[in-house]
């Protein structure tokens, strides 16, 4: 897969996607990052960490998050995007599922949206992806947990997003999927969905796993969000071995720890 300027051995490696949320409410660490100052430290510490890609999001989406305008999102995201992009060497993914906030991160030099609702919220993205010649994580969504087959169905909706992809012209080698994992899921089917991912691979892309310090990992375990990491550790070793090659994680140095011993012992 290849993310801005660098090229990801998806098939032989294992990367790690660092989270960096620029926003007062996130889940598990709002406000801790929303000054610049604070974002470039924590950027710079997940770089020394290990990590291969920074993601950055301006508005929370954790469980009954609340939603802001477009103007408001833009205003956070992009004075951290700028100088992150000024001060480090490598590829920012933004988390958005926003149009006008995709084209924005995407102008001020971001190399791949990483869309919770994968092109189904705002097709524009597609168009602005292609556009800018960027990278793009489709995620499985939906807006009511209905599934008939529920594995079978989540495949189903993540072919439709990259048939969108695929409808705008965007190149295979810019592309990978997630299993949405906290979304649209009940805690059973999480599970099921971390169990079975190894089913994604025939879709043919990269995947990519986001578990850290999820609700699912949380009931799971009777612990709170500041205590998940064992829990997030647990999911990141299965995915690997399950045919995963990306992990989107706030902790980046036990991650990527983690993933470097896998590879040692494969």
């Amino acid at each position: 897969m290849i993310i801005g300027n660098k090229s990801y051995d998806t098939e032989n490696n294992y990367y790690v996607m660092g989270i960096l949320n620029v926003t007062p409410d996130s889940f598990s660490d709002g406000g801790k990052f929303n000054s610049i100052d604070a974002a470039l430290k924590r950027v710079e510490s997940m770089v020394n960490d290990g990590a291969d890609i920074i993601d950055i999001g301006a508005e929370s989406t954790r469980p009954s998050y609340d939603k802001i305008s477009d103007e408001e999102e833009i205003s956070r995201l992009l004075p951290v995007l700028k100088r992150v992009k000024e001060e480090f060497d490598i590829p920012i993914s933004v988390d958005t599922y926003k149009g006008k906030v995709a084209l924005a991160a995407l102008d001020a030099g971001a190399d791949m949206i990483n869309d919770i609702w994968g092109f189904k919220y705002d097709k524009n993205i597609a168009e602005y992806v292609k556009k800018y010649d960027a990278s793009v994580c489709l995620m499985h969504n939906k807006k009511e947990a209905n599934y008939d087959n529920f594995v079978s169905d989540v495949i189903e909706d993540l072919k439709e997003s990259i048939d969108i992809a695929r409808e705008y012209g965007i190149s295979d080698d810019k592309i990978c999927i997630d299993p949405g994992v906290g979304f649209a899921k009940s805690f059973e089917q999480n599970l099921e969905i971390i169990r079975e991912v190894s089913q994604l691979e025939k879709l043919g892309y990269p995947i990519l796993l986001g578990t850290s310090r999820k609700s699912v990992i949380g009931l799971a375990l009777d612990l709170p969000v500041n205590e998940r990491e064992e829990g997030t550790l647990a999911t990141t070793i299965y995915g690997a071995l399950n045919g995963c090659s990306i992990f989107r994680v706030h902790d980046v140095k036990a991650n990527y720890r983690a993933l470097k011993m896998i590879s040692k012992l494969g």
